[in-house]
């Protein structure tokens, strides 16, 4: 499916659902200027924030705002404000929302999880995800230990990037590759996701959609459907429902790559033509 955003007609695609997690708003690795351009050309019925959309252990550490974060939060409170219903669910580094689970800030509702029906009948559990990580639960100093390492893992991605874009190839994150390599990373990630596919069958529902650990995936290869919708700091994916109740991974930078080389490609057919002419 083509999601190319058109920039000359600037058409609104509109989806059914949209999940959003791990966009980690006053943290430097958030790439909030990609939501915003995401959100500029999407609408959806609903949007669950799936956690950690303010990263109050980055802010508590060094205050980070810049007007691009207060952008994101001004476009969600204007998507609750035009009907959308526009639902918080927190996550361990928006933790202190979850004093004000059932209230309402600005039309957007705080819960701590829900059940979502799709249109074509499944039932989905939608929750953060860090209730069943071991670490998060009964090590948080570890957790913070952890994420300090990340955070220089986005620093050296966010340079290796740079260079990237100058050879003109692709994003890459090295932390998802870093992930996937190491062993005791996939192990995690694996027991992670039973966890939440046990907790999903002792719900009684088709499956799960979370976030947490910034791997965006969908699959079932614990008999029950696992659903998780990625971040905003690296790999800038969500996930969507589409009206006749399907879900897909929308990865947004390859999207824009994709945007790039049309471009590119539409600017080069036009320089022949005009040479041909």
């Amino acid at each position: 499916m083509d999601q190319t955003p058109n920039k000359d007609e600037q058409e609104i695609k509109h989806f059914r659902t949209l999940f959003i997690s791990d966009v980690h708003l006053g943290s430097k690795g958030c790439q909030a200027e990609l939501l915003l351009d995401f959100l500029r050309y999407h609408s959806a019925e609903s949007v669950y924030l799936v956690g950690d959309i303010v990263d109050g252990w980055r802010l508590k550490k060094n205050w980070y705002w810049p007007q691009k974060h207060n952008d994101v939060v001004q476009k969600l409170l204007r998507l609750a404000r035009k009907g959308a219903d526009v639902v918080y669910l927190p996550g361990n580094h928006d933790e202190f929302l979850r004093d004000y689970l059932g209230t309402h800030f600005g039309g957007v509702k705080v819960v701590d999880r829900l059940v979502h029906e799709t249109a074509d009948g499944r039932r989905f559990l939608v929750i953060h995800g860090d209730q069943f990580d071991i670490v998060v639960r009964h090590a948080k100093w570890l957790a913070s230990l952890g994420d300090g390492a990340y955070v220089l893992a986005i620093k050296v991605n966010t340079h290796l990037n740079r260079m990237r874009r100058m050879m003109g190839l692709s994003y890459w994150s090295l932390s998802a590759w870093a992930k996937m390599k190491v062993k005791s990373a996939v192990n995690f990630v694996g027991e992670f996701e039973k966890a939440l596919c046990s907790e999903a069958e002792r719900t009684q529902v088709d499956g799960v959609i979370c976030g947490h650990i910034h791997h965006a995936t969908m699959h079932q290869d614990y008999g029950i459907e696992y659903v998780n919708t990625g971040d905003w700091v690296e790999s800038c994916t969500l996930v969507a429902e589409n009206h006749d109740g399907t879900l897909e991974i929308v990865r947004w930078t390859e999207v824009k790559d994709m945007q790039k080389v049309n471009e590119e490609n539409s600017k080069r057919d036009f320089d022949e033509g005009q040479v041909a002419a």
